[in-house]
């Protein structure tokens, strides 16, 4: 559903991405990981069409994009319903008042409609603020941070909110820094640092990328006499995810 391939964008002498490439087929999600300054953010801008990069390029096969900020960008004062209608009608859509209510049932927050959004939980604002990146049935949605904040019982139902979207054909690209987050729900994990592309695929596969230049750098550690398992009595180094992540980096200079 979207594919972008070999992306550079430099702000000033800083180089922020380096010939990243990502695609998510229809119902993938895509979990974007890496440290701080890492071009996460910016990743996910130009694919949003919000910046455009200084080299490579982006393609879609259908359908919109609809993009969600790390911060919420709603108008406090005003209600539910009023947020919804005002940006249906900046994103031009035909008929407003449908995409609203159909918003309002999706979100599970028809019964705040008159609500004004200042009064409500970060995650319902969380989830309002995800419904108008989706005002326009949007093909691919793009969230950037988005349970940062959250408490445990908002974080479960904002991804249970997710899934289903991506149960229905949406294709959904995250950056996070919550690595159990990303861990749980990215089918694929793209890591980057320092703008480039260090890994494009699953958790497993990551754990086996940290484990096997272990234990070719100890061959004779943990070798258990008539077992044939040279590793037998050993946790394996990727067995928790953040350390295996942690090393990972390490592994690679970062």
């Amino acid at each position: 559903m979207v594919e972008a391939r070999g992306l550079e964008k430099r702000f000033g002498e800083r180089t922020a991405l380096r010939g990243v490439s990502v695609s998510a087929r229809r119902g993938e999600l895509v979990a974007v990981i890496g440290p701080n300054g890492a071009g996460k953010t910016t990743l996910l801008s130009i694919l949003a069409g919000i910046r455009a990069p200084d080299a490579g390029e982006v393609s879609l096969s259908a359908g919109e994009v609809g993009w969600v900020p790390q911060q919420v960008a709603l108008y406090r004062r005003l209600t539910v319903e009023e947020n919804l209608g005002l940006f249906a009608r900046l994103e031009r859509i035909a008929d407003p008042a449908r995409a609203v209510e159909k918003m309002l049932a999706q979100t599970g927050l028809a019964d705040r409609r008159g609500d004004r959004v200042g009064v409500l939980s970060g995650g319902n604002q969380q989830r309002i603020n995800i419904a108008i990146g989706l005002l326009s049935e949007p093909a691919v949605l793009l969230l950037d941070e988005p349970s940062a904040g959250l408490d445990p019982r908002q974080r479960e139902r904002l991804w249970e909110f997710v899934l289903a979207l991506a149960g229905g054909g949406t294709s959904v690209l995250f950056a996070t820094h919550d690595l159990a987050e990303a861990e749980r729900y990215g089918e694929r994990l793209l890591v980057l640092a320092d703008g480039e592309t260090l890994f494009d695929g699953s958790s497993a596969d990551l754990h086996r990328a940290v484990e096997e230049p272990a234990r070719d750098a100890r061959p004779e550690v943990g070798r258990q006499a008539g077992t044939g398992d040279e590793f037998a009595h050993q946790a394996a180094p990727g067995e928790d995810f953040e350390a295996a992540f942690v090393a990972f980096l390490r592994q690679r200079g970062h």
